[in-house]
């Protein structure tokens, strides 16, 4: 892991062992509001403390996916009703055009799966609740919807955490390699999929003039 993000892992993981769930829910919110704080992290922390005997799965679990709804919640209302360029006002959220362009396209090409999916994307699934709130999707189908996506994220990595125990923290570098791969599997998939559409359109005027 890049050691710019070191101290923010170090904060998260100090407020889950202090005060637990409540840390959980609270951290999770931010993570799911758009501000930097890692989920991975967390919920892997978490479920360490699983491990030892000091939490409940299903509080851990149930706070990481409550906090997430809430904190989508808080950025699905910025984008409805107060816009992208508001949102790009505070640089301290780590809001930048390209990340918000990214989550923009994911959302205009795949609608409400968009919020379903990319629940369990790196990047992505920070900044989703942006453009589901510009475009004013209905707030229940998007509550639904990203409840849905979370649980699975949250639940699995707490599972890991609990799973690995002491070695919680080297699951997570190796989650940000996973990461890579997965953005990278996601270009490759957008790439063939708009050549197949371009030689689709290149084809079909040839079609056309051998029927006539």
């Amino acid at each position: 892991m890049p050691d710019i993000t070191a101290p923010i892992v170090n904060f998260a993981t100090d407020q889950v062992g202090a005060y637990g769930v409540l840390a959980v829910f609270i951290l999770m919110i931010l993570e799911s509001a758009c501000i930097p704080v890692p989920s991975e992290a967390i919920m892997l922390y978490g479920g360490f403390l699983v491990s030892q005997g000091d939490e409940s799965l299903f509080m851990i679990v149930a706070a990481g996916v409550a906090g997430n709804v809430i904190g989508s919640w808080i950025a699905y209302a910025v984008g409805r009703y107060k816009g992208r360029e508001w949102a790009l006002r505070w640089h301290w959220l780590h809001i930048t055009p390209k990340r918000l362009d990214s989550a923009d396209r994911w959302f205009a090409r795949y609608g409400s799966w968009a919020v379903l999916i990319s629940r369990c994307l790196p990047i992505i699934r920070t900044f989703i609740s942006l453009p589901a709130g510009i475009a004013r999707m209905p707030f229940w189908r998007f509550t639904i919807l990203t409840l849905i996506g979370c649980i699975p994220w949250v639940l699995l990595l707490a599972l890991a955490g609990r799973a690995v125990g002491d070695n919680w923290e080297d699951l997570q570098h190796q989650l940000h390699y996973f990461d890579y791969v997965l953005v990278v599997g996601i270009l490759g998939g957008a790439v063939y999929l708009l050549m197949r559409q371009r030689r689709r359109r290149r084809e079909a005027p040839d079609t056309a003039l051998a029927e006539e």
